[in-house]
């Protein structure tokens, strides 16, 4: 019995010796592997916005977004007041919807959309054809968004969308914005001298940065999405935005219809989603 006996203390001690080797290498691997870098922390004024970029820089380049790419967005990046002030005070979402329309001109668009429908026949046809959606509520979103590529708003798009992420109210959501934006930097879409509405919103139809990323389309066929220059790509973009919540082809898009939930997707605003469908129903000829 004593050799047995030998040889199970000789195997628990072995044991106890490879498993305290093991405890030891997870230690000294864990130590040699540098502390992740803390987030960036939100503010709610100037002071902290350029800690926050520096901060902000180190977590981009941890992301995946070149060094290039970084230093050349936030060259000329600023804390945008403009964009802080906009934030506060969307106070037209909080009108009646005779109200609504009658501030963003309803009739006006109605009745330039009738006119731009006529004009660009074959573009809404394929448009439809393609994606499923009629021109009426694409001119509708058109033609409130910026008056039909009229004005696409004048802050600088890269320090709107920075300052919306530092800032504490929502900054989550305006960081995943942020890093979208990097991207559309870092692959060519998007100038970093680039203008726009006070939230980051580019283009023509107004698209946010993820939105860009995600539904943004080639809609003339030039092997490039600009959503600034072409209404082709800023139309067949929002088209397909609507189709990618939910648009179904031939269904309706009034309240209660089956295509309103999409109009809903596209601004959480419910004084918009009726102003949009209204709109689209009279462009439309319904």
């Amino acid at each position: 019995m004593l050799p047995q006996r030998i040889d199970e203390i000789t195997g628990f001690f072995m044991g106890m010796t490879k498993s305290v080797a093991t405890v030891l290498a997870v230690l000294i691997g864990t130590a040699a592997v540098p502390a992740a870098a803390e987030a960036a922390q939100c503010g709610n004024d100037a002071s902290g916005f350029p800690a926050w970029v520096e901060s902000f820089k180190d977590e981009a380049a941890g992301r995946g977004i070149s060094s290039a790419t970084i230093n050349k967005a936030f060259a000329n990046v600023s804390y945008a007041r403009a964009t802080i002030r906009a934030d506060r005070g969307q106070k037209s979402f909080k009108l009646s919807l005779d109200q609504f329309m009658q501030k963003r001109g309803g009739k006006a668009i109605i009745n330039r959309g009738k006119s731009l429908k006529k004009q660009n026949a074959a573009l809404f046809d394929r448009i439809e054809a393609r994606y499923g959606v009629p021109a009426g509520p694409l001119l509708a979103i058109w033609g409130m968004e910026t008056g039909f590529g009229g004005f696409l708003g004048k802050e600088h798009t890269i320090s709107a969308v920075a300052t919306l992420a530092y800032d504490c109210r929502r900054s989550d959501y305006f960081t995943n914005q942020l890093y979208a934006t990097l991207q559309l930097v870092q692959n060519g879409t998007l100038s970093t001298s680039a203008r726009g509405a006070a939230h980051g919103e580019i283009g023509q139809t107004q698209f946010l940065p993820a939105n860009v990323l995600k539904y943004g389309v080639d809609g003339d066929g030039n092997g490039r999405i600009d959503l600034v220059g072409s209404k082709a790509d800023a139309l067949a973009s929002t088209a397909n935005f609507l189709r990618g919540h939910g648009w179904s082809a031939g269904g309706g898009y009034q309240p209660g219809e089956g295509n309103f939930g999409a109009l809903q997707g596209w601004n959480a605003a419910s004084v918009y989603q009726r102003a949009i469908a209204i709109i689209g129903a009279e462009i439309d000829g319904g």
